[in-house]
């Protein structure tokens, strides 16, 4: 346990806290000729003469650049763990007493199948039911466009990534298929700020007046996909259109792909084709239930579908590992309507309509609300930790209304990882942290000469974050990150999640009493300036380095 602990330790600091902790005690110090304060000194030159500002910059930028080499294998022996498990906030696995589960990309995963299906499926109600042109058959799923956490703006058509401070990243806003110029981005939003009240509602619906909508679910990836495709048939062929229309009948279309059963069936005739079996999740369940923890599962989709699901990947016992399960329970109604009471459903399917007195195991029940659940088991608050896809639907209401502990199941967490670890990531990164502090420090020189050296740095720096943003997506970037800074996706999660994973496998590489601990992340007010930093400083994670 001890080499799991250090793993997901190392894993906790991530890549932009390993570059800034380099960065804090190596490019730039003292010792490189850099003061700790104050302008710095331009090079020596005869008496009378200009100072050659251009290349005393020039020589700066080259320090920078050999310190940038000198840190980069540092910083390579401290990989992430793309199988850790990262906290927000502390957590001890030994007061955990029950743990729930969601069902679909929780105990669950998908193949790259599934949303070729939803975007065909959805697609073709499009053409049949609503009467769009058939044309747009033409459109094919493309997986590599679009990410979760984006907005869409329903009434304005264009779709987005927004940060934690409702700032929307340049050069990520999109029109069908088609990325929109910055200047007509601004002039739209009159700049890049988004206000509050046209942001999307708590569990990221456009209602209430909100223009906006956010894509948080891993299934609203094909609806994206969609509404761009369609966008952009109707631009490319000048059809004018209203765009609430558009996204209203693609959203129905989505829903209706689940609602009628055309994904389930799919699903439940090819199940090897639709289901990934690799993701342990029997082992987890099984080592849970033999450390004596309760177990429940709440999921929306129905008893059929999750019953067959269960018995591929987990086998015909399933439901003897699990205390209560619950299907179509419609979260997050699930866990605020407190008029809708359980039914149960016999082996055959058939709903009941005996009074529910317990929830029994071995047993599935249907719809149902918290309130009730919390009544007939009895658990309540921070024994019970449950873990969910949806950030909103699953988490939000569990953390703020009763306590509960949560755990956010993140798969693109993984992928995310292997790439900060690779070594064209870590030289770029770190040369862009670098660059960003030779241009806070050096901002000081204002003549002409000057001014146009450090246009060309910025123009370096424009061009690098552009190349870190198409590591992830070409289109969106990273799921976590935009330019500078948490994407509003990340703001969520450190909010209604405990703690978060790739997978739930991710689990068995701890003990169950293990106690997740939150890094200690440096405030800004805590680092000291580019300019002001001491040659000697160094955050942990940069001496561990240095110690191997």
């Amino acid at each position: 346990m001890a080499a799991a602990t250090a793993a997901a330790a190392a894993a906790a600091r991530g890549a932009g806290t390993r570059v800034a902790a380099a960065l804090l005690g190596g490019c730039g110090s003292a010792a490189r000729g850099w003061p700790r304060a104050g302008p710095a000194r331009p090079l020596c030159t005869a008496p009378g003469t200009a100072p050659d500002m251009k290349g005393y910059l020039w020589e700066r930028y080259r320090e920078a650049k050999r310190s940038k080499d000198d840190l980069v294998p540092s910083i390579m022996n401290n990989l992430l763990n793309p199988d850790a498990i990262f906290s927000n906030n502390e957590m001890s696995l030994s007061d955990i007493e029950i743990y729930g589960f969601d069902y679909d990309y929780t105990l669950v995963f998908y193949s790259k199948h599934l949303h070729t299906l939803i975007f065909n499926a959805a697609r073709d109600l499009l053409i049949n039911e609503h009467r769009y042109p058939v044309e747009i058959r033409k459109y094919e799923y493309d997986p590599n466009f679009a990410i979760r956490g984006l907005h869409y703006d329903v009434q304005r058509a264009v779709l987005m990534k927004i940060d934690a401070f409702h700032y929307i990243q340049l050069g990520t806003v999109y029109r069908g298929l088609s990325v929109v110029p910055d200047e007509e981005v601004i002039e739209m939003y009159e700049g890049s700020h988004v206000p509050l009240e046209q942001m999307s509602d708590f569990y990221g619906k456009s209602s209430h007046g909100n223009t906006m909508k956010q894509f948080m679910d891993i299934f609203s990836l094909p609806e994206m996909s969609l509404l761009s495709c369609v966008n952009e048939y109707f631009l490319k062929n000048n059809i004018d259109y209203e765009p609430v229309h558009l996204y209203k009948d693609v959203k129905d279309s989505i829903r209706d792909v689940h609602i009628k059963g055309i994904m389930y069936s799919a699903i439940e005739a090819d199940i090897e084709k639709y289901i990934c079996y690799a993701e342990q999740t029997r082992a987890v369940l099984a080592k849970l239930a033999d450390h004596g923890k309760k177990m429940f599962l709440i999921t929306n989709s129905p008893s059929s579908f999750v019953n067959k699901g269960m018995k591929y990947i987990v086998g015909k016992d399933w439901r003897d590992l699990f205390d209560v399960v619950i299907v179509q329970a419609e979260k997050p109604n699930f866990f605020n309507d407190k008029r809708r009471p359980f039914r149960k459903v016999n082996e055959k399917g058939v709903l009941l309509w005996d009074k529910i007195h317990k929830l029994q195991k071995g047993q599935i029940y249907k719809q149902g609300n918290l309130y009730e659940f919390l009544k007939l088991t009895g658990w309540r608050g921070s024994k019970v930790l449950y873990f969910g896809d949806h950030i909103y639907s699953d988490l939000a209401d569990l953390t703020l209304k009763h306590g509960w502990r949560t755990g956010a199941i993140i798969p693109e967490l993984r992928s995310e990882l292997r790439i900060m670890n690779t070594e064209q990531y870590i030289q770029t990164m770190t040369w862009l942290q670098t660059l960003t502090g030779l241009l806070e420090q050096m901002q000081v020189h204002r003549d002409a000469e000057s001014q146009l050296v450090l246009q060309e740095w910025k123009k370096e720096r424009k061009e690098m974050r552009e190349m870190t943003k198409n590591f992830f997506n070409t289109q969106f970037g990273s799921l976590f990150r935009t330019d500078q800074n948490p994407t509003y996706f990340l703001r969520r999660l450190s909010r209604f999640a405990d703690i978060y994973m790739a997978s739930l496998s991710c689990l068995l590489n701890y003990d169950v009493s293990h106690t997740f601990y939150p890094r200690r992340t440096p405030l800004q007010h805590e680092l000291p300036a580019w300019s002001d930093r001491a040659p000697t400083f160094r955050l942990p994670l940069l001496q561990e380095a240095h110690a191997k």
